[in-house]
């Protein structure tokens, strides 16, 4: 009897955790760039963790991303200046929209 409550114990435990872990949701990160053929790559850093997005007339989505605070790094083809949008908050489930990222020459 002590064994079979033990086992009950054990596998109610196991099915809590997996669904705390399940009920994280992660987030997105969408901008554009103009004008677009400045742009040449999108990266967004958030500690150690980098994560890079194709551009598609200028615009860019990230997707899966962790919840945190992010900088958005725009790197420029000539003559145009690399750019860059610090502060990026992403929550759970959420898709945080930068707008618009004016490159400069």
């Amino acid at each position: 009897m002590k064994s079979a409550s033990l086992k009950i114990l054990t596998v109610a435990t196991l099915s809590i955790g997996l669904f705390a872990f399940g009920s994280i949701k992660e987030g997105g990160i969408q901008g554009k760039v103009t004008p677009a053929e400045g742009a040449r790559e999108v990266v967004a850093v958030a500690g150690t963790d980098t994560l890079r997005s194709q551009i598609s007339n200028g615009t860019f989505v990230f997707s899966n991303v962790k919840k945190g605070t992010y900088t958005i790094w725009i790197k420029a083809n000539a003559p145009y200046k690399d750019a860059a949008v610090e502060n990026v908050s992403v929550a759970d489930s959420a898709t945080t929209d930068i707008g618009e990222v004016k490159l400069l020459q």
